[in-house]
């Protein structure tokens, strides 16, 4: 697939996981091995996962590590909303951190479905 850093997913990815590095500094030092930990490592498994699918043998592997990658960036998703409720941090910034996790999400899907559409594609043609 070549280097990942040149996916834009990837970057975005990576952005957001520095956004989220930044914002969890605001968060209670009560928080620092509940919601902040958890968060950080759920946004760091979004960009570390499409790394290591993109350096895997092929599509099926990539595809399988994109999908984790989705899994994750929802469980972002899901812990910035409850910490904007539980007024963690500035709720702007947790807003739009979590609007970008929604864009994130859109764009892996997009990327599972065309993996999955070249390796039917190619079982398809194998069988011919």
């Amino acid at each position: 697939m070549g280097d990942f850093r040149d996916l834009e997913v990837w970057k975005r990815s990576y952005a957001l996981t520095l956004g989220i590095y930044k914002a969890t500094r605001e968060f209670p030092t009560s928080e620092l091995y509940g919601i902040t930990s958890q968060l950080r490592r759920a946004a760091v498994s979004v960009a570390s996962n499409l790394a290591e699918g993109s350096g895997r043998a092929g599509d099926p592997d990539f595809a399988r590590f994109a999908k984790i990658a989705r899994g994750s960036v929802c469980e972002v998703q899901c812990q910035l909303m409850l910490a904007a409720d539980l007024a963690y941090g500035d709720r702007e910034t947790l807003a739009a951190l979590e609007r970008e996790a929604r864009e994130i999400n859109l764009m892996l899907s997009g990327l599972i479905r065309f993996l999955q559409s070249r390796v039917k594609s190619r079982e398809s043609r194998s069988r011919v």
